[in-house]
């Protein structure tokens, strides 16, 4: 049997799945017979992505959650068991670009909504699915970013920045502490990819030209294919970290870039 056919009869629930990589990665991993819940802010951001998984005769359903909140999502992932039945890949997707502003511009409240919407969450989405995926082990995916682990030359984006380099020590450490229930941590670091996720980010853009550094590229910003990445380069990525053709894979951060944090 072909590793990746793994996946087949899985269940998987998948925060941010409304649109960008967790949509990407939502129909990706429905076609290989993954049913999945989405988890959105909104139902409503979710339908379109539930929809496309219908068309293609795979099995979705939605759960509205504030994943920075623990009830809701501590709900959203008692209605996917109860649901589905079992549990065995979550995508910590969910996150915002945030504020942009130097350090010295940053409200401290600008700061805290950064952090809890991309790391709390992030520490929320494991804490309660581990009671879940215990049971027959399963894949933890955590998206971060080529920002503050291989990138720093985003002015402005400290919080961030700071937000996603936290991401891969928290992925460090759960995998170490998860491997004896075989659950695989694991965080992959995409850089400039089609998203929405700028529509969650607030420039402060009259402050921003006080701190910037000129800096001269080579030509081009995207080695490898010269223009930015897509959503669904990623969902292949997620598919792979979720199936058994990683089983041996964790504690690992991946970084899907096309090498433009090389160049930085």
């Amino acid at each position: 049997m072909d590793k990746y056919d793994s996946l087949n009869g899985k269940v998987a629930l998948i925060t941010g799945g409304g649109s960008g990589i967790g949509k990407a990665s939502a129909v990706f991993l429905a076609k290989q017979g993954v049913k999945v819940c989405l988890v959105d802010l909104k139902e409503k951001s979710a339908e379109e992505t539930k929809a496309a998984i219908e068309d293609n005769k795979g099995e979705a359903s939605i759960v509205e959650a504030d994943v920075s909140k623990p009830k809701e999502l501590e709900v959203a992932f008692k209605e996917t068991v109860n649901q589905y039945g079992r549990l065995d890949i979550v995508f910590a997707n969910a996150g915002i670009n945030g504020t942009v502003a130097p350090i010295e511009d940053l409200q401290p409240e600008e700061w805290d909504e950064t952090l809890t919407t991309n790391l709390k969450s992030t520490f929320l989405t494991c804490k309660y699915a581990i009671p879940y995926l215990k049971e027959n082990g399963g894949s933890i995916i955590i998206t971060s970013s080529i920002n503050g682990n291989r990138v720093f030359s985003s002015f402005g984006m400290s919080a961030y920045s700071s937000s996603k380099a936290a991401q891969v020590a928290f992925g460090k450490m759960a995998a170490l502490e998860l491997a004896n229930y075989r659950i695989r941590v694991n965080i992959i670091c995409p850089g400039a990819i089609k998203t929405h996720i700028g529509e969650n980010t607030f420039p402060k853009k009259d402050k921003l030209e006080k701190i910037k550094i000129p800096v001269e590229y080579p030509e081009g910003s995207h080695p490898l294919e010269h223009h930015s990445g897509n959503a669904e380069q990623v969902a292949s990525l997620v598919s792979f970290l979720a199936s058994d053709a990683s089983s041996h894979i964790t504690g690992t951060e991946l970084f899907i870039d096309g090498a433009e944090s090389l160049l930085r």
